[in-house]
């Protein structure tokens, strides 16, 4: 079985961060590891409180991961803290981690803002180049080329400009009233449009992550970054049709989707 390891904050209401990427790395066939980077108190409505981890216990969990239970891939959500950020790119480097896929959250779906401004810079210097595939999407993908996307055109100039930030491939999420789900990747100097078909819910809490995770999912068992990103589409377009409606406001997915009723014999 492959490993994959999510490092990410938790979301106690569970549709997005280390719980969401646990749910997606199982329904995608792999072992979930984890790397807790914070606490955050927060629902469909939003977040309330955030606690960091220091970085002296971020990088005890990352030891503990790589010196027993090697990771095939990693996952890597929000990291609010430049210091933390600085941690995981240590380890990183250290135990020459392969299959990196960084999301960039810096906003929630809710709204509320997930990444203070001075962790940007050490986002985008340090972690983003040591990545095989960043997942912005449109909002991100404006702070990181620092240009408006609203419309195809915008979407194409800008992850240029991204990609000039060091990852090896970068996939810029559609959505956002530009297209129809219709994702972006450029990789090896090449644009390719992967085409989705957008579903009409309103309950999006965890898509990013949900995506990431599935990616790494199955990079982690050596699919090419296309097809990976392809079964990742199609695994989270599922989560999304099966219209789980929980909470009062943008409520979570159904992870379990794949999922059939265990049977026992009696």
């Amino acid at each position: 079985m492959k490993v994959v390891l999510s490092i990410a904050g938790s979301d106690s209401s569970g549709g997005a961060g280390i719980q969401a990427d646990i749910k997606t790395i199982i329904a995608n066939g792999c072992f979930a590891e984890t790397a807790i980077t914070a606490l955050t108190a927060q629902n469909t409505l939003g977040v309330r409180d955030i606690l960091n981890v220091t970085p002296e216990f971020l990088e005890n969990e990352l030891d503990a991961i790589f010196e027993d239970i090697r990771p095939d891939a990693i996952k890597i959500g929000m990291v609010s803290d430049k210091n933390l950020i600085k941690s995981i790119v240590k380890k990183l480097k250290q135990y020459n981690a392969k299959n990196i896929v960084v999301d960039p959250v810096m906003v929630a779906t809710s709204g509320s803002k997930l990444l203070s401004d001075d962790a940007i810079n050490t986002l985008i210097n340090e972690l983003i180049p040591l990545a095989d595939i960043i997942t912005p999407n449109i909002p991100e993908a404006e702070v990181l080329s620092g240009i408006k996307i609203n419309n195809v055109s915008d979407m194409e100039r800008a992850i240029k400009i991204i990609s000039k930030l060091g990852s090896k491939s970068v996939l810029l999420k559609g959505g956002h009233m530009i297209n129809d789900a219709n994702d972006l990747l450029y990789y090896n100097n090449e644009l390719t449009w992967i085409n989705g078909k957008r579903i009409n819910n309103n309950n999006t809490h965890g898509t990013g992550c949900t995506l990431s995770s599935a990616i790494a999912s199955n990079l982690a068992k050596d699919y090419d970054i296309i097809t990976a990103i392809k079964r990742s589409k199609y695994y989270l377009s599922n989560c999304l049709m099966q219209m789980l409606n929980l909470g009062s406001g943008s409520g979570p997915m159904d992870h379990g989707w794949n999922f059939k009723e265990i049977k026992i014999n009696d």
